[in-house]
């Protein structure tokens, strides 16, 4: 068995160290051969932030793949002539043909990945950028905007422009600038907002790159800001269930009347904060309150809903409490765990049909929680009464033995006197 584990082992090394010499070799080859690339290095202008470890180039594509020319030759005039397809930078308007030129074409493209996606041009196109770029807008992002010109990476590469814990510093470079976002009517302060959001802190500072960043919720290349009616879309991709819900609910429709954003009319939408129970209901922090008075029909169901909520979340503490004291007398705890999983899980679905905004299916779910709450309370009270029991009884065994050793022990010396006695 372990000489199986060591040959796999050793075919997974070879099979790495493989792929990866040949692609160094690849990649130094073609800066080897390459003229365009010897020139610019010699007289030291290589383009700025180029990195020899561009995808493209690990790839084996030279400077010319995508500038057209000869790159055999050393010869400048004859390298960058139109005769041999030299076609320089191109402008900010041409970028996106430019990349599209590869990007496109999966006969290309599959040769690098059998699965790649080629629609990215005419995403783009569709977004606010590619339309705006074809009016002749050159402030607006292209390809290299966001990917740069000669340090691409893969997109779950670390290094990468468009990692996903790069991404928002990315948008940031246009969207966080204040006299650009000023010419189109937008704010600038969008990456201040999402840092400070539940998804921002996950992915931010936890680097959790699951969490939605930019692109997750706007798109990548086709980016467009989400309409009204396809904001619980965009937030349904992740919170399914609160999308299904509030599709269901009488919400909507009203939402819909009044073009209300679905989700972001009460969560916001870059400043997104984690929920609470203290939003439902009619407190100071309540978002039902933004619509509704004392009176009517939606103050008296956000009321309802808060205390059906406050009520299991306060019997579940109060079981955790008993858990506490049950695992510290070392007792039995494991089925009064199972027990609060479930309550604490039906705690949860209690909160996500909030977005039903029916108090009936909240207390329904609520209900179930309580069953299984008290049924975690009897379990712990009974394991808290058998610790006390044990206890007072070791303690009473622990008399009676003690009794019946002082006993012995004066047995032991009334029968020693006695023989001295008859011994005397």
């Amino acid at each position: 068995m372990k000489n199986q584990i060591f040959l796999i082992w050793m075919l997974f090394f070879v099979a790495w160290y493989n792929v990866f010499v040949e692609g160094q070799n690849i990649k130094d080859k073609t800066l080897d051969e390459d003229q365009c690339f010897i020139c610019h290095k010699e007289m030291e202008i290589l383009p700025e932030n180029f990195s020899e470890s561009d995808v493209h180039m690990k790839a084996g594509l030279s400077c010319a793949g995508c500038h057209g020319g000869d790159a055999s030759n050393d010869d400048m005039e004859i390298a960058m002539s139109t005769g041999r397809g030299f076609v320089g930078v191109p402008t900010r308007k041409e970028i996106p043909q430019f990349c599209g030129k590869c990007h496109s074409k999966i006969e290309i493209m599959r040769v690098y990945q059998p699965r790649i996606s080629t629609d990215q041009l005419s995403q783009y196109y569709t977004s606010v950028h590619g339309m705006q770029l074809r009016k002749g807008d050159q402030n607006v992002a292209e390809c290299v905007s966001c990917h740069t010109s000669h340090s691409i990476y893969y997109s779950n590469d670390p290094r990468s422009t468009v990692y996903a814990l790069n991404v928002p510093n990315t948008c940031n470079n246009c969207h966080g600038d204040k006299r650009l976002m000023e010419k189109y009517g937008l704010k600038a302060n969008e990456l201040t907002e999402y840092s400070k959001s539940v998804h921002g802190i996950a992915l931010l500072e936890n680097k959790d790159i699951g969490a939605p960043a930019c692109n997750d919720c706007h798109g990548n290349h086709g980016a467009t800001p989400p309409g009204i009616s396809s904001i619980s879309h965009v937030c349904g991709t992740c919170h399914i269930n609160n999308e299904q819900y509030f599709k269901k609910s009488s919400m909507a429709a009203a939402f819909e009347e009044m073009d209300y954003h679905g989700c972001e009319q009460c969560h916001g939408n870059h400043l997104i904060n984690r929920p609470n129970d203290n939003m439902v209901g009619m407190g100071d922090e309540s978002l039902c309150m933004d619509c509704h008075s004392e009176g009517d029909p939606g103050y008296e169901a956000g009321e309802e809903m808060k205390n059906y909520l406050t009520l299991l979340v306060n019997s579940y503490n109060s079981a955790e409490a008993k858990l506490k004291d049950v695992q510290n007398k070392g007792m039995n705890d494991a089925d009064i765990i199972l027990l609060l999983q479930e309550a604490k899980q039906n705690l949860i679905q209690s909160r996500t049909l909030i977005h039903t905004f029916d108090p009936l299916k909240i207390k329904e779910k609520t209900d179930e929680g309580f069953k299984k709450v008290n049924e975690g309370v009897k379990l712990a009270d009974f394991e808290i009464n058998e610790y006390y029991s044990r206890r007072n009884g070791f303690a009473l065994a622990t008399v009676v033995f003690l009794i019946l050793v002082i006993a012995l022990y004066l047995k032991l010396k009334d029968m020693a006197k006695s023989r001295k006695n008859k011994e005397a």
